[in-house]
């Protein structure tokens, strides 16, 4: 099986490596370091089975700037190109789907494309009748930045879906499905195979469910951090119940990242002729939390206040929207000097923010310390850090 990928972000890559286990894989990129990066088998992202596999593993896997060549005679084609959130259209942009769509159409119409970015709720079927391309499925992914193989790996399920009438279709779903299946290590997989729309939800809506969870603990921690409260021990109070559970309960500066800030507000938008009052407020509480951080931070009375990673979660090197970026303009915004650690940049500079990689001139230079999440190096300076990881996971 001949297979194409457009895109080797966290989701692209993850996934050609996982299909070219079994398969005949080309990655397609438009950056040519990325590209030269995979083909000598170095991981243009950070993610540790990713490097392991591209490093160690015999995988029929190549790389190419040249997607027009490698797309007229694959079996499938799959997209997995950025869909940033356009704060002006109020809806994502899919331009970049939309550029690969027209390549396929022009070098191999009869290929099986399956879109893996994330992308409203109706686009698929909508794109169908613009592009008149029938032959189109939406494949959603549930992937963790620095997770991103090991979640293709030991998928919590697979959702692969097709045009709604088109039952002829319904087949090469469940071929692609396989496929993923083949790659995995874990064998007890629940497969879903619903039509386009349904996927599209799928997608949206488990991601806004995550940002609720976040949303509802930093809450919980706001109204403990304002009572005098111990935080801690109500949420393992709360979460002794089984219907809760232990997990996604760490607070936070907010939820950040590349997907949940974008999906929220795309089901936000979704929403535009439908009653809700659930996903604005998780959308707006996010915006809440960060303020109140930042308040907090300017009640100590601090001249330089530095930050401890732009990165919001391990084994990530990604900081695209990380919510501590939005409590560092709010300083920035009352007069308060910021300078930033952040070992992943090799500018002295970051969005005209000073950047300080020597570690201890860094803690030197501040008056307080704030960390999404807390690191061992930062135990020395306990007594200017401020955080609300609890539990120093998640």
């Amino acid at each position: 099986m001949k297979i194409a990928v457009a895109g080797t972000g966290y989701v692209g890559l993850s996934n050609a490596i996982l299909l070219a286990q079994h398969n005949e894989v080309y990655a397609v990129d438009i950056i040519q370091e990325k590209v030269d990066m995979i083909n000598n088998r170095k991981s243009p992202i950070v993610d540790k089975e990713i490097e392991e596999y591209l490093s160690k593993k015999t995988l029929s896997l190549k790389a190419t700037c040249d997607g027009e060549s490698v797309y007229k005679d694959a079996d499938f084609i799959i997209i997995s190109t950025p869909t940033n959130y356009d704060s002006v259209k109020n809806f994502f942009d899919t331009s970049s789907v939309e550029k690969v769509l027209e390549l396929v159409k022009k070098s191999n119409s009869k290929a099986t494309i399956v879109i893996k970015s994330t992308i409203p709720v109706g686009y698929t079927e909508r794109i169908k009748r613009e592009y008149k391309l029938d032959n189109i499925l939406f494949s959603p992914e549930f992937l963790r930045e620095g997770h991103a193989l090991y979640d293709n790996l030991y998928p919590s399920r697979i959702v692969v879906s097709y045009p709604k009438g088109h039952e002829e279709l319904k087949a090469k779903a469940i071929e692609f499905s396989n496929l993923l299946k083949q790659g995995a290590i874990k064998k007890d997989i629940d497969v879903l195979i619903p039509n386009c729309t349904e996927a599209e939800a799928i997608k949206l809506f488990a991601n806004t469910y995550l940002a609720l969870r976040v949303a509802y603990f930093n809450e919980l921690d706001t109204y403990a951090e304002m009572k005098g409260l111990n935080t801690k021990q109500i949420i393992e109070g709360i979460c002794l119940d089984p219907r809760i559970g232990d997990f996604y309960n760490n607070p936070s500066f907010g939820y950040g990242g590349y997907c949940l800030p974008k999906d929220t507000k795309q089901l936000l938008a979704n929403f535009n002729d439908v009653p809700q009052n659930l996903i604005r407020s998780i959308v707006d509480s996010n915006k809440t939390r960060k303020e109140f951080i930042a308040h907090q931070i300017l009640a100590k009375n601090p001249e330089t206040v530095g930050i401890y990673r732009l990165t919001m979660k391990a084994n990530s090197d990604n900081f695209r929207q990380s919510s501590i970026q939005d409590v560092m303009k709010i300083l920035r915004g009352e007069g308060i000097k910021v300078v930033i650690y952040e070992p992943t940049l090799k500018s002295d500079n970051f969005e005209k923010y000073a950047v300080i990689n020597d570690f201890d001139l860094f803690k030197n230079t501040c008056d307080i310390v704030i960390a999404n999440r807390f690191s061992e190096e930062l135990k020395d300076i306990k007594n200017k850090l401020y955080t609300r990881d609890l539990f120093s996971r998640d």
